[in-house]
């Protein structure tokens, strides 16, 4: 008795149609619950990326994927990379379709990555200017630093009204990260072990290296400056208009270094008081409530409606 009703939950209760998708109907079994060798999936008649059940269930239901209508239009770019490391999709790639108009610059931002909560990370494509990352030398970014305070007060209320009411405050992720390290899981949790919620702030060392579609040569930090020739070329975050830009990652063991991306897009620590030559390209998230529409190109950026 106990085997008939057993059957009878796999075969009529937990089978279910996740989605009906162009050709074919996929139909996937709640692994999770009831592991069984009944479990199939067969993507060759979809349109679906997925390789397997647990992805699949997450594609179609959005787990750990941008609700709509916010990544609507962006979540198709080819470009648009699952991350390994946090529910989020990044921008890969030296030069993908991610240009975004925001505060009536046109084609002035990027977008970084889309999160799971609906939310876009946008960042400046050109600086604002130079200046020093705390002018106290200190690498504290909630304490507040200098340029924490730059951005959050003088530099956000020159948006215009409506970028302001498009931005939500938000947790950045501000821990501090360990040099030249070949291990970029221990560097995202690294990051994420400190966080500080605000409005304005920067795109972080992992954020720029997760931005690069070639990840066997460029795919952490040390990787990243042995192949700099090479990452230059494979990644949209080095831009050779902006040289030496700051990043929000502090160094670790040091409370007066940061660290900033070179002009041939090696990244390495200075004193955070430092401000000559080292642009500001500020970031923030744009609420999920927002539309998108365009193609993403520098021609035909996405607009926000």
């Amino acid at each position: 008795m106990k085997e008939k009703t057993k059957e009878f939950l796999k075969r009529y209760l937990i089978g279910f149609i996740l989605g009906f998708v162009s050709v074919g109907i996929v139909v996937v079994y709640a692994e999770t619950y009831f592991p069984s060798n009944d479990v199939t999936y067969d993507n060759t008649n979809s349109e679906l990326k997925s390789e397997n059940v647990q992805d699949a269930i997450d594609e179609l239901y959005g787990v750990c994927f941008p609700p709509l209508p916010a990544g609507e239009q962006i979540i198709e770019d080819g470009n648009l990379t699952k991350d390994e490391y946090e529910c989020r999709y990044f921008f890969t790639g030296v030069n993908p379709n991610n240009y975004i108009t925001f505060n009536n610059e046109k084609a002035g931002w990027r977008i970084i990555s889309v999160e799971c909560d609906g939310t876009i990370k946008i960042m400046k494509n050109e600086s604002i200017g130079t200046q020093a990352w705390d002018s106290s030398n200190s690498n504290n970014w909630a304490r507040p630093a200098s340029l924490n305070t730059y951005l959050n007060e003088t530099y956000y209320n020159g948006l215009n009204s409506t970028a302001q009411s498009q931005i939500v405050a938000k947790d950045f992720s501000i821990g501090a990260v360990t040099e030249d390290n070949n291990d970029l899981a221990a560097q995202v949790n690294d990051e994420n072990s400190a966080k500080w919620n605000g409005k304005v702030a920067l795109a972080t060392v992992s954020e720029y290296i997760r931005s690069n579609s070639n990840k066997s040569k460029c795919g952490s930090f040390s990787l990243n400056n042995d192949n700099n020739s090479s990452c230059v070329n494979t990644g949209w975050m080095d831009t050779t208009t902006v040289s030496y830009w700051w990043t929000l990652s502090p160094y670790a063991g040091h409370s007066s270094v940061s660290f900033f991306v070179d002009s041939d897009g090696l990244v390495y620590g200075n004193y955070v008081d430092y401000g000559y030559n080292y642009a500001v390209r500020p970031a923030v998230y744009l609420s999920s409530e927002v539309k998108i529409t365009g193609s993403g190109t520098q021609s035909a950026p996405y607009t926000i409606e």
